[in-house]
């Protein structure tokens, strides 16, 4: 109670103490300091009105801001889908374009290859022709018999004696080589007109190839320019082939394709193994510091293995055996004590895996073939299948068809307009090409030997329209129709087509040279013709016409 009492006497004592009246003086500044705190409030209130509007000028700024952002996105959003749109139309039209170009090759290509079908497609050609007097079938008959069917019985008689020779050349070959260290050689074949027997001018030449391979333990990989690898057009029937281990997978690793620095090493291949010393390498027959088979070393190595192999038999023989053309390595003659010559060509090549494809080394030029791009590059001769296809479709026509004698008398007109006037751009492969493309065109019957004259002249018109678009495709490269019996690699038949007159695009004069000659020969054909044929009298020739009216 009594602290209850202090408590409050405390608390008035304080309120008398701290009344404003007590003290008039020291509270004299009250209303001066409400007038500046009411400025100051005022000055606060100014200062915060001004930040209100700067943070609404933000927020405006920001929400204008946004607006353009999604204003932007919206034209993006349409950018994309007109893009979109517009990429489809673009592939869209790609497809179609892609399409169109496939559908014309396609056909351009079943035109080429049904070229035979129809005689008013294949009538282009020019004004040289035109009024011509062609040689009926008579006197074709006549010419024939005449001029080129004697020299059948020459031609086998000089086949059996050139490759008896040649085998035993070849043998005495192996027995002079040594067999750890140079190449294989295996059995020659015959390929060309003299085994295909539609050779007609003279001095006949035996063509044989010679496959061979590397000692072991070495084997040759190879590349051709349509195995999917960038070869540049020049290149084109070529390929390279490269000389590696058995045991070496030269696809597996690259420290052989980029240089490697100094403190670099490969961890799958030791330095030995992939370092060969470089004479090695060019006992290999290989181009200087390459793993590259040299097709200039090769022959080189040929001629000096073939000399030392005639050295060794020559005594069995009554005759000289020497090379006989410096631009063909592999051009050996014959020559008997009486004068008289035999030429043939003997040709190492290099197989394409496992078919009958091969590399040769070298091969006859002409001034329309290109140079080799280089001692490595190989061309890839066909020339085993074109035999064998020839013997294939002989079997199912009519007995003596025709298909022979029509390459024949157009290789002789040819042979002899160029002896004439000079050498062109065309060569009997061409001609050759152009029968074989007619063979697989034309039914069977149609090469009957009563149509002579009319396949010949298939054969010109063909000709002809081959120099006037300068396109004469390769019959086996390209090709999808080729038989099945054949065995011929799908590779070559899925690859573009090779146009055997892409060079008369490069060389006008050589193609204008060509025509000139080729329009030549059709108008000195009836004297050419007429020049080897026993003269027959009007009223039979007649008699011919009116039977076959």
């Amino acid at each position: 109670m009594p602290v209850g009492i202090l408590r409050v006497c405390l608390v008035v004592i304080t309120a008398i103490v701290n009344h404003p009246l007590l003290f008039p003086k020291e509270n004299g500044t009250v209303l001066e300091n409400t007038e500046e705190i009411i400025q100051k409030m005022k000055e606060r209130e100014e200062s915060l009105r001004l930040e209100q509007l700067r943070l609404e000028q933000e927020i405006a700024e920001q929400e204008a801001t946004q607006k353009a952002l999604e204003k932007a996105a919206e034209v993006v959003e349409e950018t994309k889908e007109e893009k979109v749109r517009w990429d489809m139309w673009t592939a869209l039209s790609m497809v179609i374009f892609l399409l169109i170009e496939v559908w014309r090759q396609d056909f351009q290509e079943g035109n080429w290859q049904d070229a035979g079908g129809e005689e008013d497609d294949m009538a282009v050609l020019g004004k040289a022709f035109k009024g011509l007097v062609f040689p009926d079938k008579a006197v074709l008959a006549s010419f024939y018999e005449k001029r080129i069917l004697g020299t059948t019985g020459d031609m086998a008689r000089m086949r059996e004696m050139v490759e008896g020779f040649a085998d035993d050349l070849l043998e005495a070959l192996r027995s002079v080589c040594n067999r750890d260290a140079d190449m294989e050689v295996e059995d020659c074949m015959g390929v060309g007109s003299m085994y295909e027997n539609w050779r007609v001018r003279k001095p006949f030449v035996c063509d044989l190839i010679v496959p061979f391979a590397p000692p072991e333990p070495y084997c040759f990989r190879s590349q051709i320019w349509c195995s999917g690898d960038c070869f540049p057009p020049d290149e084109q029937g070529y390929g390279t082939i490269k000389v590696c281990r058995a045991d070496e997978d030269v696809t597996g690793c690259i420290c052989d394709k980029t240089k490697l620095g100094e403190d670099m090493l490969c961890l799958l291949h030791s330095q030995a193994s992939t370092t060969r010393p470089s004479s090695e390498m060019e006992d290999l027959l290989c181009f200087k510091n390459t793993q590259y088979l040299d097709a200039d070393q090769v022959m080189k190595w040929f001629q000096i293995a073939v000399t030392k192999a005639w050295n060794r038999i020559s005594h069995k023989y009554e005759f000289d055996l020497s090379f006989s053309l410096l631009d063909s390595p592999g051009a050996l003659k014959i020559k008997f004590r009486s004068g008289k010559s035999i030429a043939f060509n003997l040709t190492p090549v290099v197989q394409y895996e496992n078919s009958d494809v091969y590399f040769i080394s070298h091969f006859p030029r002409s001034g329309l073939t290109a140079d080799i791009p280089s001692s490595t590059h190989w061309f890839l001769t066909f020339a085993v299948y074109e035999r064998r296809f020839i013997q294939l479709v002989s079997k199912t026509l009519p007995a003596n068809a025709c298909h022979v004698s029509c390459l024949q008398i157009l290789s002789f007109l040819h042979g002899k307009q160029c002896s004439l006037t000079g050498p062109s751009g065309l060569t009997n492969y061409h001609l050759k090409t152009v029968m074989l493309h007619l063979l697989q065109a034309r039914p069977s019957q149609d090469w009957a030997p009563e149509k002579l004259e009319a396949r010949l002249q298939d054969m010109l018109k063909f000709l002809e329209k081959c120099l006037h678009e300068k396109k004469l495709y390769h019959f086996f490269v390209g090709n999808g129709k080729v038989p099945a019996e054949l065995g011929f690699p799908i590779i070559f038949q899925r690859a573009e087509p090779l146009n055997l007159f892409r060079p008369f695009v490069l060389r006008r004069d050589i193609y204008r040279k060509t025509v000139d000659t080729f329009h030549e020969m059709l108008r000195n054909t009836s004297a050419l013709i007429n020049e080897y044929t026993v003269h027959i009298p009007l009223a039979h020739t007649n008699g011919i016409h009116k039977e076959s009216l």
